[in-house]
């Protein structure tokens, strides 16, 4: 679960699926005071957790410094779980998840109802007639697509819109947003404790009674996303057309965000197929943290997510990609801005080297003082900005441990590719230095304390432990595994993990000028 340098590329690469749904800014009310340290026993005697007889994981955690609380709901499912041809839908229904319900967001839901059906009704005899190879019929094509859009236009007159969110604003809940990643779907915002059986209300609400309200206009705003984070970004159509490269039968094959062709024709009733077999209560975690009575906050928690009907926990089984056995490579030509990636397979976020990968990501890429930016930055001159990590593009599944450097002007993807496999083989044949070792191993305690230090933080922390290791404490427990990593663990890691033959390399370089031609202009 330590994803802080894969969303660190994601950032740079504006990559990140994030809802345009959020209001007000982070409270600094929302923050607890910084715990001095890593007492165990003292979270145990405030952490109650209980699986409700429907399968959802409840974790609290009562922190009595201000009069509010932060929650975290865990859905464990993300883009890795995107139905084929539906590339896109898990970001997309996290979208959906802010427009409402049958009784928030509508002025007659049951007329609504009627005409969302006729939508539906609309749009797959339109998606018919659009996608048909043989003898397709352009004017019957042209009627149709008009037919349904004028039932969306129909559907949208019973739409109150933004509803869901001003109803949070108004009764103070700040920052509220969701993100979808490869692996997972969460949702958070803030709230004062007063309002804790209006948020119950609320956050159950949504995932008891979704409605897929303006989908089409939604979708539209997706589309757009990719056009600009994707299409019209080289560095980001690099990292897609590389990811794409490195996974073969892997779900992290297809991107988060979808493919165009994908995300013109899935539709409404598509999203609700996967609410309905991915949002199901034991595959939801809901962490809540602040000041609050567990002895009273479950009973709310209870009573309203209880209502959720129980359903099966959806198939955990994947596709498996074969080991890599060559370099796989990936360039890109355009007046853009140079940049180098490359990647090898390592095993996912289970594995007992995990901790082993995390120390290598910390020597490597945390802060001025790491080993890229010391050689390609500092040193050499020849980079912007360099860094390697692990858990890309998720860690749920056997993943990538990634490197990228970004060139300043008169140096080369080529330089940057040789400087960092000069950084890999010193791992490979030196040791680190005691020193170092204990560095990092410091970095690491410490970091895990400052994401402990607020509610929202917390709340973070424990639901995501709770849904990949079935246990709030491993949190603590990585600490443990991160000190017990040796220098010959390293040594060992990095030689069975940096080949030749397990490395897949993504370039985007400059293209060159056009030839001028005889008699051209001078």
């Amino acid at each position: 679960m330590k994803r802080a340098a894969a969303l660190l590329l994601l950032l740079v690469l504006a990559l990140p699926l994030s809802s345009s749904a959020q209001t007000g800014s982070q409270p600094a009310a929302s923050a607890a005071s910084q715990p001095s340290g890593l007492d165990v026993a003292s979270f145990e005697k405030r952490v109650t957790v209980r699986k409700l007889p429907n399968g959802l994981t409840v974790i609290l955690l009562r922190r009595p410094e201000a009069p509010v609380f932060s929650f975290y709901t865990f859905v464990d499912a993300g883009s890795a779980q995107d139905p084929k041809g539906e590339s896109g839908l898990a970001h997309m229904f996290e979208h959906m998840a802010f427009k409402g319900t049958d009784t928030i967001g509508t002025t007659d839901y049951a007329a609504e109802k009627v005409a969302l059906a006729k939508v539906e009704q609309a749009y797959a005899a339109y998606l018919d007639a659009r996608d048909q190879r043989i003898n397709p019929d352009p004017a019957k094509t042209e009627q149709l697509q008009k037919a349904w859009q004028q039932a969306v236009a129909d559907a949208e007159k019973y739409v109150v819109r933004n509803q869901f969110g001003r109803i949070i604003e108004e009764n103070g809940g700040v920052g509220m947003n969701a993100t979808t990643t490869e692996d997972e779907t969460v949702y958070f915002y803030s709230f004062p404790v007063n309002r804790f059986e209006l948020w119950a209300y609320l956050e159950s609400s949504r995932f008891l009674h979704p409605v897929m309200r303006e989908f089409y206009k939604e979708r539209d705003v997706v589309m757009e996303e990719r056009r600009m984070r994707i299409d019209s970004d080289p560095i980001s159509r690099l990292v897609e057309q590389f990811t794409t490269a490195a996974f073969t039968a892997s779900p992290y094959h297809t991107p988060g965000v979808g493919y165009f062709s994908d995300l013109q024709s899935f539709s409404a009733t598509d999203a609700m197929d996967f609410f309905n077999k991915y949002y199901v209560p034991a595959n939801i975690y809901l962490a809540v943290v602040g000041d609050i009575d567990p002895a009273q906050a479950m009973p709310i928690i209870e009573k309203y997510f209880g209502r959720l009907p129980t359903r099966p926990r959806p198939d955990e089984r994947v596709s498996e990609s074969e080991a890599q056995k060559s370099e796989r490579r990936v360039l890109i030509r355009e007046e853009a801005q140079p940049f180098y990636i490359e990647g090898y397979h390592r095993p996912d976020y289970l594995s007992a080297d995990d901790p082993v990968y995390d120390v290598i990501t910390d020597l490597l890429s945390d802060g001025r003082t790491s080993r890229l930016y010391r050689s390609l930055v500092r040193d050499q001159r020849i980079a912007a900005a360099a860094a390697g990590f692990s858990g890309f593009p998720g860690s749920k599944y056997p993943h990538l441990f990634a490197f990228y450097a970004v060139p300043i002007p008169g140096h080369t993807p080529d330089e940057l590719r040789k400087a960092i496999h000069a950084e890999i083989d010193k791992l490979k044949t030196q040791d680190v230095s005691d020193a170092e070792l204990e560095m990092v191993k410091t970095r690491y305690k410490a970091a895990l304390i400052r994401s402990l230090g607020s509610n929202a933080g917390l709340a973070q922390e424990l639901a995501a432990s709770e849904a990949r290791y079935h246990d709030w404490r491993e949190m603590f427990r990585d600490i443990d595994k991160i000190d017990k990593v040796t220098k010959a663990d390293i040594r060992r890691v990095a030689n069975q993990t940096f080949t030749d033959a397990n490395r897949t390399v993504g370039i985007l370089d400059t293209a060159a000028a056009p030839a001028q031609q005889p008699g051209g202009p001078k």
